[in-house]
């Protein structure tokens, strides 16, 4: 955990954070408003994702999925399914399907949508008339928000907070996954205690992050952290995404 946290809630990715917030102020708070995503959530995914439009990925996309799609077993479906909908975008969209560059896993722009997510949550958020998530950081913003809200977060929820645990009761908590199944009043029965002042009937997840040689640091997730994750799977990017929110608020004037 803190190999990964070092690489992503870095003082240049704050820094650049803090930048990018307030030259987008407007289209974020427009987000904001309309989506319910606080600014710095949607500031820090596109930092974690591409380091604010830095490193989109240099692969061609269509090969990227064709190799995943085909020569990938253990996970082609999934791929060829994106592979049709990169296909079907670039036909409803008119871009080169030859031309367009993503990641080695074939996600396009400073969100880093796969294609599927592209059709379904790419919006235009700077009215021009095309959804840009490598030329515009506007669309991206709004594309981003539109993905979470759509996924269940919370307008005006908390995401996640630091847990203390004694005993060994909590390791129950850890090991039913990040789904917010239990809540926030039966953390004590389990050892487990948070200083944040959550609602007791809020829903609640526990993460535990490891690093070699070191305590592990756990974690509470309420529903806006379970809506991290479906835009990234990993308890340590949603975390990541959380720390380099926080910092980048406290950087930005």
């Amino acid at each position: 955990w803190q190999g990964y946290r070092a690489l992503f809630v870095s003082r240049d990715r704050i820094d650049s954070g803090a930048r990018f917030r307030v030259r987008h102020a407007a289209a974020l708070a427009r987000a904001a408003l309309e989506f319910g995503v606080t600014a710095e959530i949607i500031v820090a995914i596109i930092g974690v994702e591409t380091a604010y439009g830095r490193n989109m990925g240099s692969h061609r996309i269509i090969d990227a999925l064709a190799t995943l799609a085909f020569d990938f077993p253990r996970s082609s479906e999934y791929f060829r399914s994106e592979l049709e909908s990169f296909l079907l975008l670039a036909r409803e969209t008119g871009i080169d399907v030859l031309a367009v560059q993503g990641s080695y896993a074939g996600a396009i722009g400073m969100p880093q949508f796969m294609p599927g997510s592209f059709r379904r949550f790419a919006v235009d958020y700077d009215g021009d008339g095309n959804r840009d998530l490598h030329g515009s950081p506007v669309d991206a913003i709004g594309s981003v928000a539109n993905f979470l809200k759509a996924h269940g977060w919370e307008a005006g929820q908390p995401v996640a907070a630091q847990a203390q645990v004694s005993g060994g009761s909590f390791r129950i908590l850890v090991d039913a996954g990040i789904k917010p199944n239990y809540r926030i009043s039966d953390l004590p029965v389990y050892g487990v205690g948070v200083a944040e002042p959550f609602s007791p009937d809020a829903g609640c997840a526990m993460v535990e992050l490891e690093t070699p040689g070191e305590a592990p640091e756990y974690w509470i997730g309420l529903q806006n952290f379970y809506a991290l994750t479906r835009y990234n799977r990993s308890s340590f990017y949603a975390i990541a995404v959380v720390e380099l929110a926080r910092e980048i608020a406290l950087a930005s004037p």
